[in-house]
């Protein structure tokens, strides 16, 4: 898990101003998604830090929400 959040943070880019987000092409918002992806990261990593150990079912969910969120990004031209 730890290396699939360190691998999400490597990809999505978590430190574009909001003047970067919101300019240009926006098919949703990408600040909501960037802000929520960022909530369950840092969720998960206190989760971990306590003891927490996640299953299959962690994993997959967590990477599959990571990919469209990623693919909306993209949309948006924020990759």
């Amino acid at each position: 898990m730890r290396a699939l959040i360190d691998e999400i943070r490597r990809q999505i880019p978590f430190g574009l101003s909001e003047a970067e987000i919101c300019s240009g092409t926006c098919r949703g918002c990408s600040k909501k998604l960037l802000d929520y992806l960022d909530r369950e990261l840092e969720e998960w990593e206190i989760r971990l830090n306590q003891g927490e150990i996640p299953n299959l079912g962690d994993l997959r969910s967590l990477a599959q929400r990571s990919r469209k969120i990623h693919n909306a990004l993209a949309r948006s031209q924020l990759l």
